[in-house]
Order: structure tokens, then C-alpha cells, then sequence
């Protein structure tokens, strides 16, 4: 199986304690005919994000890449965007913590944590004022997929959601080029799992014009946002979509395909951009 990306292009200090947390730990359960039997859970820790030392938010998160989860978050709220001022990332497990500090002058920061928004996210997830900046830039290509192609990759991506096959309880996202799985990770929230793969590609500067991106969770207008702002012209769930999920694909050019498994999905946005080579 491929690994997921960490071999980064930009190499800002890099300071961790306790780096293997558990993901999953062992119980026991009593089953539907009163037999105990072992089971995994999945884990789930909070981890307060700095920038500057100064509190932003706490995640709660499976922990497995706590530094691209946080760069990936601040970077997808608009609070940082120069990768070459960043200096350092410290994640402390003992103190549950990652530190992010940079020489980018960060303007407005209280005017910028004072304007959030409560967002459908797993648990709960908070957007920042600055989230919708920057829309009107973005400039996606055209997509050309195969429908053979995406029945390919939902199979290749069935060997991974590593956790969630052992515990449950978790969401997976994958980054893609045709149909291999290039960095993919799990996390017990969607939002956790874009903002950890967002934060990878932006330290490997890569761009997201040929990839597309797929998740196991709701195509809501905050994931469509951040996709979007990864460069990725193609979002691919299991699950379903939102209403304004669907406007902002439209709006932005996403073609986007829900409802994904086996040989079966549902184009919502971008028909014209596939080719049906595997009509039974």
C-alpha cells in the first residue's frame, strides 16, 4: 500500500513529543446474543492549534499527522498563506498542542477569530471570516474522467480506511491522480481529514490541477470550499451532497460525484467532463 505523503518539499522546523499515539485501542463488547467479545474503538484526543502561541481552536482529532492538520487548517481559514515564513510546527502530545509559529504578519488576528461560524462538520466544526476569500480567484481546469477510471478507483481505494475497518467511528479522504491513491488519512472528522491533506500538499507545493479528491463524508459547501482551494477540480464521495454544496461546485467549476461505491455513483455537477466507457 502506498504510504501517504510526509517527504515535504518545505522544511519548516519540525519539533514532536510522543509522536506514536494510538489510533485504535482494544475493549471488549457483548454482542447481540450476550457473547463478550474484542473489539477496537477508535481514538479521539483534542488538540489545540497556536499560531504564534496565540490559542486558535481545538480539534478533536485521531491524532495521526497533527502538524499537516494544523498547517492545513490555518492555511484553509486564511490565516496564513506564505509557506516561505514559516518557521517552526511543535506538536506536544503530553500538553496535546501544535504550535505553529511564522514571520508572516498576520493582520486583524482578534477581528479574524471574532467572526466564526458553528458548520455542519462531524462534532462540530468553526469557520473563520477570511474562509470565503479569495473565491472569486480561484480558476479550475476542465476535467476529463473516464467512467471506467472512477469504477478503477473505487476499487483501488477500498484497500485502504485502515481504521475504520478495524474500529469504525472515523472518516477517510483521499487525494488522487486517476485512479491511485496518492496521501490518504482518516480521522475521526471530515474537516480533520481535508485540512491534514491540504496542509501536506501545501508543504509540498503541489498542485492540485490533476488530482481529484475523494471522502467518505457529506460534500457540504465548507468541503466544496476547501477542495476548491486546494486547486482540486473533482470531489468524489460515498456520501451525499448539500444544496449549497451543489451551488458552490457549480459556481466554482468542481465536478462533483456523490453517492460513489462499487459501480454505482450520481453526477450532481460536471456531466460533460466524463466519458461512459463501462455502460453495462
Amino acid at each position: 500500500m502506498m504510504r501517504p505523503m510526509t517527504a515535504y518539499k518545505s522544511n519548516p522546523k519540525l519539533i514532536k513529543t510522543n509522536t506514536d499515539v494510538p489510533l485504535t485501542i482494544a475493549v471488549t463488547a457483548i454482542n447481540e446474543n450476550g457473547e463478550k467479545v474484542d473489539k477496537f474503538i477508535a481514538c479521539e484526543r483534542p488538540l489545540t492549534v497556536y499560531l504564534n502561541w496565540q490559542p486558535i481552536v481545538t480539534l478533536m482529532t485521531l491524532g495521526a499527522r497533527a502538524e499537516a492538520l494544523s498547517l492545513g487548517y490555518l492555511k484553509n481559514q486564511g490565516f496564513i498563506s506564505d509557506i516561505t515564513k514559516l518557521e517552526s510546527v511543535i506538536v506536544d502530545w503530553d500538553v496535546n498542542s501544535a504550535a505553529i509559529l511564522t514571520a508572516e504578519e498576520i493582520e486583524n488576528l482578534d477581528d479574524k477569530l471574532s467572526e466564526k461560524t458553528v458548520t455542519t462538520g462531524c462534532g462540530q466544526g468553526t469557520v473563520y471570516g477570511d474562509f470565503m476569500t479569495g473565491l472569486d480567484d480561484i480558476n479550475l481546469p476542465k476535467p476529463e474522467l473516464k467512467q471506467s477510471m472512477i469504477y478503477s478507483l473505487l476499487k483501488n481505494i477500498s484497500a485502504y480506511n485502515e481504521t475504520y475497518k478495524n474500529a469504525g467511528a472515523v472518516h477517510g479522504c483521499g487525494l488522487c491522480h486517476q485512479d491511485q491513491i496518492v496521501g490518504f488519512v482518516e480521522d475521526v472528522g471530515r474537516h480533520n481529514a481535508v485540512d491534514t491533506l491540504a496542509g501536506e500538499m501545501w508543504l509540498n507545493q503541489d498542485n492540485g490541477n490533476d488530482k481529484l479528491f475523494y471522502t467518505t463524508g457529506r460534500l457540504t459547501s465548507e468541503m466544496v470550499i476547501k477542495v476548491a482551494k486546494m486547486g482540486i477540480p473533482v470531489v468524489l464521495s460515498r456520501s451525499g451532497a448539500t444544496q449549497m454544496g451543489l451551488e458552490l461546485a457549480q459556481k466554482l467549476g468542481i465536478t462533483m460525484i456523490a453517492r460513489a461505491k462499487g459501480r454505482h455513483f450520481l453526477i450532481y455537477n460536471g456531466a460533460e467532463n466524463i466519458e461512459f466507457d463501462a455502460l453495462s
